[in-house]
């Protein structure tokens, strides 16, 4: 692997929210391996841990001032960027815009081999943590425990969320009991109008409280994580439910889509296939999801990771989308033959309407908070998951408010007075899609 790739791709990759992490790196030859990306204050502070190391090299005994660990700026990174790309063979770990830690010179002498020590953040910025191994044609193999973390009041508690992220256990508590606040209104509205709830009303009810429980949970992951480093069992919670919610959603979205329980009572075998392919994809998608939140960059497939849950993800995007597209082509072709202008017209404009909110959602949640996370400075990383949030609930609003149930259900409404109008609005190829 060169290292120009890496870095140009440590540009895009979202901050990671550290805590204290032991890991085990097993005869790995990389160049670099980027351990975390942390926000440091002025208070900021950062202990790594080694020991077990061993170097094994095909050529001659490597020189040890050639492998260590070093923090880097983002600032910084253009800059080294710059040196690599005039010298491919350069040393990072020669780099005049790097700030070093150690090299393995600093280790105690065998069989021990191992160094601990802490190292105050002089400059508060954003650094990502590195081990590069200038060595050539050598292995690595140690036990590494970092710890990246904040001093908070006076230095008595230490905060191991990034700067920019150590809002978010509270921002997750506040749109938790918003959702909590949307189920009740929600139960009370099926309430009102039983006769008219359908079977979709239900999910949509299910999706809500389990969307609830996954903020709940993140709430608490990162809240243990802020406070002592690990989430003590939390995250465990958080990926369950998480992985519930994606596919309840992806599920809602296509059943909405098709007119599942409000237009007919079955699915068709094109959109029982679409439901078959959206869930085992998101099955894996959470996986990847796991893989890269559990894990960290550290390990060699991490980038892959990344890859699939990206791809898998766009490819789902793409496949609730059809059910709606067929809805409306059907509702169309439909409106040609039975008559009932007024009442295809509503139904058109409702499933348009909703293909919209769709197309707004998937682009905000997936272009814009992406966008966010990319240019906002590293303090208000918080801002892009409070984008994504206030997003995804204006949605979850929109989509119940269109299909909420009420007696006379825009999908039923007959208005024979404006029939002539509803024909000649038809005829406009403004929902052909």
């Amino acid at each position: 692997m060169t290292k120009l790739p890496f870095f140009f791709l440590l540009l895009l990759l979202p901050l990671i929210s550290a805590e204290i992490k032991t890991l085990k790196i097993t005869s790995d030859s990389r160049p670099m391996i980027l351990f975390e990306r942390f926000g440091f204050t002025h208070t900021g502070q950062a202990t790594i841990s080694v020991s077990a190391v061993s170097v094994v090299s095909a050529v001659t005994n490597p020189d040890p001032s050639r492998l260590g660990f070093f923090l880097l700026s983002e600032e910084s990174l253009i800059q080294v960027l710059i040196e690599l790309q005039s010298n491919p063979s350069f040393c990072v770990l020669d780099s005049k815009y790097i700030n070093r830690l150690f090299n393995f010179r600093n280790l105690s002498p065998a069989p021990h081999s191992s160094f601990n020590h802490s190292y105050p953040i002089t400059s508060p910025n954003e650094y990502s943590l590195f081990f590069a191994n200038c060595a050539p044609e050598s292995a690595v193999s140690m036990n590494v425990r970092t710890e990246l973390y904040n001093l908070d009041d006076g230095g008595r508690t230490k905060d191991f969320l990034s700067a920019g992220l150590t809002q978010l256990p509270s921002l997750y508590f506040f749109f938790s009991v918003l959702y909590f606040a949307f189920f009740a209104f929600w139960i009370s509205i099926c309430l009102k109008n039983r006769k008219s709830v359908h079977r979709i009303h239900l999910l949509m009810g299910v999706l809500v409280i389990v969307k609830t429980l996954n903020l709940l949970f993140a709430a608490e992951d990162k809240h243990y994580v802020k406070v002592t480093g690990t989430p003590h069992g939390w995250d465990v919670l958080f990926y369950i439910f998480q992985f519930i919610r994606v596919v309840l959603l992806f599920t809602v979205i296509i059943l909405i889509g098709t007119g599942w329980s409000f237009l007919k009572p079955f699915l068709q075998e094109k959109e029982k296939k679409v439901l078959m392919i959206v869930i085992p994809l998101q099955v894996l998608a959470n996986v990847a999801s796991v893989v890269i939140g559990e894990t960290g960059p550290f390990i060699k497939d991490w980038v892959t990771w990344n890859q699939v849950f990206l791809l898998v993800d766009i490819i789902c995007c793409c496949a609730i989308i059809f059910p709606i597209v067929w809805s409306i082509r059907s509702l169309r072709e439909t409106s040609k033959t039975d008559g009932k202008a007024a009442r295809n017209l509503a139904k058109l404009t409702l499933f348009r309407q909703f293909y919209i909110v769709v197309i707004g959602y998937l682009y905000f949640t997936r272009i814009v908070v992406f966008a966010l996370r990319t240019i906002a400075a590293y303090k208000y990383q918080w801002v892009a998951n409070a984008a994504e949030e206030i997003a995804s609930l204006a949605f979850y609003a929109v989509i119940f408010y269109m299909f909420r149930p009420v007696e006379k259900n825009e999908y039923f409404v007959l208005d024979e007075e404006d029939e002539e109008a509803a024909e000649l609005a038809l005829r406009d190829e403004e929902f052909e899609l």
